[in-house]
């Protein structure tokens, strides 16, 4: 984003769990039905257990799906799982309006997740080759996006505190022997609707939506209801 402008503040909404597919599908549909003029959105959700698929993801990474639903999707990127415990954070946003290139988003949205793993005193980094958050080597969080008409949709995962196991049935975003980690085994935050609170002031400042010293102030959580978002 250019280094003058701050763009208005996105409409952030709690979501609650959700089934995966719908959501995606209202995703496509917001950024498809958006107009120039139509307000960015941020939605927080977790998932029932989910493998999804990026669009050129093969199969062979996904070793032992078992009863757990594997769904192919249009995000870049290869497996990988969502459950309940897990803070999805999706950031609709029109990127040419915002003046931002997808590296750019990318990086953005691991930035906010380390700066709150380091307000909790959690130390992590990015990686340029594996796009995410790691602590140790272990992955904290996944990021895989896609981008159409100018607008993003997907976007990033934080484990917060669920059930890793089902991580051992795929090759984590494509990669052999990638452990995972979560907040609740590194520093005890074990609630997704606290970890959403903590992690979306970093969003927005990140994101470069409001300034760095007003982020806090401008976390707005309205519309828990997906069927309101699915009906535009």
């Amino acid at each position: 984003m250019r280094a003058d402008a701050v763009d208005a503040a996105p409409l952030v909404k709690h979501l609650g769990l959700v089934e995966y597919e719908p959501t995606w599908r209202a995703m496509q549909k917001f950024t498809d039905d958006r107009d120039p003029s139509t307000p960015d959105e941020i939605w927080l959700v977790e998932h029932p257990p989910v493998f999804t698929l990026g669009l050129n993801a093969s199969r062979e990474h996904v070793l032992s799906p078992g009863d757990i639903p594997v769904v192919q999707i249009d995000r870049g990127g290869q497996v990988t799982y969502h459950g309940p415990g897990q803070l999805v954070v999706y950031p609709l946003i029109d990127i040419r309006r915002h003046a931002m290139g997808v590296r750019q988003l990318v990086v953005a949205l691991e930035n906010a997740v380390i700066a709150y793993a380091r307000e909790l005193g959690v130390t992590a980094s990015g990686s340029r080759e594996a796009p995410g958050v790691y602590v140790g080597g272990a992955k904290l969080a996944s990021v895989g996006l896609r981008i159409r008409r100018g607008a993003s949709y997907h976007g990033l995962a934080l484990n917060v505190a669920l059930d890793l196991r089902p991580f051992e049935r795929i090759n984590v975003c494509g990669h052999r022997g990638l452990s995972v980690t979560q907040l609740a085994d590194l520093c005890g935050v074990s609630e997704v609707r606290a970890a959403a609170q903590g992690l979306t002031p970093h969003l927005l400042r990140e994101l470069e939506f409001v300034p760095r010293e007003d982020a806090a102030a401008a976390h707005s959580a309205i519309n828990t209801d997906l069927q309101a978002v699915s009906s535009r």
